[in-house]
């Protein structure tokens, strides 16, 4: 059976589908609001024809490819392509302006590989394990997840913990627009039709990091110099990088845990690594100014989790993520279930698509490595012509969400917004994060009360659940302490 896998990955047909895909999930996750759970549900259709592995791996690629083509235009421009690399952004774009762009680049390269490498391992020999324990959260062990995550990223972006929490409570007030989860019946959408289903993510991020950045460099274009962000070629090396290796391992483990976990994702996983790193940090302040560790952290957590997905999809049938969702479509449509059963031993396609992975992130980083250079060329745009190229990508990309003129409109409104809210010193990550989780902790809370009849005992008497809820106290008991002695002191 060893022979047959290592034949069927070096197969001619398999590895020339795995470097497309790559180029191809690069490509559509470096433009904003092409997201790689658009990019496999484009190239779904192409592999109907094609039998299982190859259109596995196809698939595979431009999932891989599509996560780390976010942290392109994230560093070099501040414009995440994809949700999972908006946390790329508050350090790789201060080291692009500094110059080091091309360092920036390549260390969001290596993180990205090494992530996805450690959640190959973990899906090849932890798998059953990793699974089984995913299984045991509930809904209330999901709120508490979701309520610590909200907690440590409002407390931990921002030098005052008060506007960090104030941003996240607007996040989550935004997020009871739509659809009741429970009643069914409408909140806030004043009549409007586009409202029922809720404010979208992608419009949301794409105004809240995209466009008020273009607001800013608008307010601030020199007309005469056309001044880009200066560049360098790429001076760091992967031996320099190893000194990072306690970030990488950590947010690896991040990264893994949270994709293991169904229902959650890349963008939650690359905000929990980015405050970790942050929080254990001797430089803390550095963070947001051009800290490679920030980049690191993100990156290795967003790509850790491409793997990670797999162990639920492959093990018990269950989607980690929106792209493991349309991978079950393309596997039942192939005859294939995905379930325990994949792992008896009579077939060797679930290892195949294990080891296609290992294969797949080796890729990425030969085809990363070798076109960086031509990445950097984005700098070199005058900035009239960048600006301009970026707002049309930015209305394409939120129309592109759900062929809605509305989203832009979302997209504009959040834009204006959270401009303002920038000149005003309230940082805006902890607005974006709480809708990304608030509908997951309002959704599990809501069932979790439906569950208990309206008793909150339920999570005091879960291990898990109110581990993250002492947890999530303790930080806010002790960030509120804090910001008061400073208060005093200043």
């Amino acid at each position: 059976m060893f022979l047959e896998i290592i034949t069927t990955l070096i197969d001619p047909i398999n590895l020339i589908m795995m470097v497309m895909g790559m180029a191809i999930g690069t490509i559509i996750g470096a433009l904003p609001g092409l997201t790689a759970v658009m990019g496999v549900a484009i190239i779904l259709p192409l592999t109907f024809g094609l039998p299982s592995i190859t259109g596995m791996v196809l698939l595979l690629a431009v999932y891989c490819g599509g996560i780390y083509g976010g942290s392109i235009t994230a560093i070099l421009i501040n414009t995440p392509g994809t949700p999972a690399s908006a946390a790329t952004a508050f350090d790789g774009y201060p080291l692009a302006k500094q110059g080091k762009g091309g360092d920036a680049l390549y260390s969001a390269l290596f993180a990205s590989t090494v992530g996805g490498l450690f959640s190959c391992f973990m899906l090849l020999f932890f798998a059953p394990l990793i699974a089984s324990a995913a299984l045991k959260f509930g809904p209330p062990e999901y709120f508490a997840l979701s309520f610590f995550g909200l907690v440590v990223i409002a407390v931990a972006t921002s030098k005052n913990a008060f506007k960090g929490l104030m941003m996240a409570s607007v996040g989550l007030f935004v997020t009871l627009i739509g659809i009741d989860p429970i009643e069914g019946v409408q909140r806030f959408t004043f009549g409007n039709v586009n409202l029922m289903t809720g404010i979208q993510l992608v419009p949301a991020l794409l105004g809240a990091f995209a466009l008020s950045e273009l607001f800013e460099k608008m307010a601030h274009i020199d007309d005469d110099t056309g001044d880009t962000i200066p560049f360098k070629k790429r001076t760091i090396k992967a031996r320099d990088l190893m000194r990072h290796w306690k970030t990488m391992l950590k947010s690896s483990i991040i990264g893994t845990i949270i994709g293991a976990i169904p229902g959650t994702g890349a963008a939650i996983s690359s905000f929990l690594a980015y405050n970790e790193a942050k929080r254990s940090s001797k430089e803390p302040d550095t963070f947001g100014t051009g800290n490679m560790d920030g980049v690191v952290a993100s990156e290795t957590a967003n790509n850790a989790v491409t793997g990670a997905t797999m162990i639920p999809l492959l093990t018990l049938g269950i989607p980690g993520d929106a792209v493991t969702a349309i991978l079950i479509g393309a596997l039942m449509m192939q005859g294939i279930i995905p379930g325990p059963n994949l792992f008896d031993g009579s077939s060797p396609w679930v290892y195949i698509i294990m080891g296609s992975m290992f294969v797949i992130n080796i890729i990425m980083y030969i085809e990363g490595t070798a076109f960086i250079r031509f990445f950097v060329h984005v700098t070199k745009i005058p900035q009239k012509l960048l600006l301009g190229t970026l707002m049309i990508l930015c209305v394409v990309g939120a129309f592109a969400t759900n062929n809605s003129i509305f989203d832009v409109y979302v997209m504009l409104v959040f834009g204006i917004l959270c401009y303002v809210l920038n000149r005003l010193d309230y940082p805006l990550t902890p607005l974006v994060i709480s809708i990304v989780l608030g509908n997951l902790a309002e959704r599990n809370l809501r069932q979790s009360l439906v569950i208990s009849n309206g008793s909150f005992g339920i999570f005091f008497t879960r291990p898990i659940s109110i581990v993250f809820l002492l947890v999530s106290a303790l930080l806010l008991i002790s960030t509120f302490v804090k910001t008061i002695k400073q208060e005093r002191q200043g």
